[in-house]
């Protein structure tokens, strides 16, 4: 591991400071919520720029749990240090998405099994087409049985990461026609990132709001939603 790059600019972490696993959420206080709440003997490991990460145990299990802030440039930076600077194996992205599909309801969990994207980030890999990035299958399959366990049946397809959170509409109802299930900004970055350092990705999202009814979830119910996601997400870095 090139020890030489640790700590980096963006965390400023010793090495072996993460585990294998790393739970990698948008915001930062939902970073400590996941600590507090779920990890045993959580240590706060990087706060730089109140990007919070944590190391703890859940179930006997060494997992950490950091922030990735909003969108792919952020992501891309955070993934990118954790997977090739701090050895670390597997990024589970425990976020929030827009639906896209009618077919969701609110506190629906999607597992994007590859993810369209708007970003020219893929370009930095010589890639001057259009990409769909695919998760890890090992995440995957075992995220999905992690959700069947607790009897919460995750929804697996293809997810769309945008640049844009306000927009025209028009790349939106491009997707769905498709049968892309919701819209994020982040996980395209993080799967491209995981492709080129050989190491795993997967990005599970609770459905916030949809794009088709207008409907939003409230701020209570997002907890609760988020709450098994997280669960989820646990429980899968347990099967590793």
């Amino acid at each position: 591991m090139p020890s030489n790059h640790v700590p980096t600019p963006h965390i400023d972490a010793p090495v072996g400071a993460f585990a294998d696993t790393v739970l990698m959420p948008g915001d930062p206080l939902r970073s400590r919520f996941i600590a507090e709440h779920f990890l045993q003997d959580a240590k706060l490991v990087n706060n730089v720029r109140g990007v919070q990460g944590y190391t703890g145990t859940y179930h006997g299990k060494r997992v950490s749990v950091m922030a990735s802030g909003m969108g792919m440039p952020s992501i891309g930076i955070y993934s990118y240090e954790l997977f090739n600077f701090y050895d670390v194996q597997n990024i589970i992205r425990v976020g929030s998405a827009g639906a896209l599909s009618e077919k969701l309801e609110l506190m629906d969990i999607v597992a994007g099994m590859s993810t369209y994207t708007d970003s020219a980030f893929g370009e930095q890999f010589g890639i001057r087409g259009n990409l769909a990035p695919c998760c890890s299958y090992e995440l995957l399959t075992k995220a999905v049985e992690a959700g069947k366990k607790m009897g919460k049946e995750i929804v697996c397809g293809p997810i769309y990461s945008s640049d844009v959170f306000y927009d025209d509409g028009q790349n939106s109802s491009s997707m769905r026609k498709l049968g892309v299930l919701a819209v994020e900004m982040e996980s395209a970055a993080l799967y491209l990132n995981a492709a080129r350092a050989r190491k795993n990705a997967l990005t599970l999202c609770t459905i916030s709001d949809s794009l088709v009814t207008g409907a939003c979830m409230p701020a209570e119910q997002r907890q609760i939603g988020f709450s098994q996601m997280i669960k989820i997400a646990l429980e899968t870095a347990v099967m590793i």
